[in-house]
């Protein structure tokens, strides 16, 4: 393997490493209204987005909320966790 051929393949390393996902996952304690609320005050998402995500969480068990590195979505992840929703960074 050349340098070149090295440096493309820690490049793209390097990128699929940072890229995360913060995930909500289903649970049966909180209403959908409270889950979108929290969407709309923690990730800033529009009210349809986080009607959308419920749903889909809702039905699919698990849904992508926000996109980042792992320190970008840390104080995301916090404050779900504050609000006693169940969330994930992978």
């Amino acid at each position: 393997m050349n340098r070149e051929q090295e440096a493309v393949d820690t490049m793209t390393e390097e990128l699929v490493e940072n890229e995360q996902s913060l995930l909500l996952h289903n649970d049966d304690h909180n209403t959908f209204e409270y889950v979108i609320k929290c969407l709309v005050e923690v990730c800033d998402h529009t009210y349809e987005q986080a009607e959308t995500c419920a749903w889909i969480t809702h039905y699919k068990g698990k849904c992508a909320i926000k996109y980042g590195t792992f320190k970008e979505l840390k104080p995301y992840y916090d404050a779900m966790l504050d609000r006693q929703l169940y969330v994930s960074i992978q």
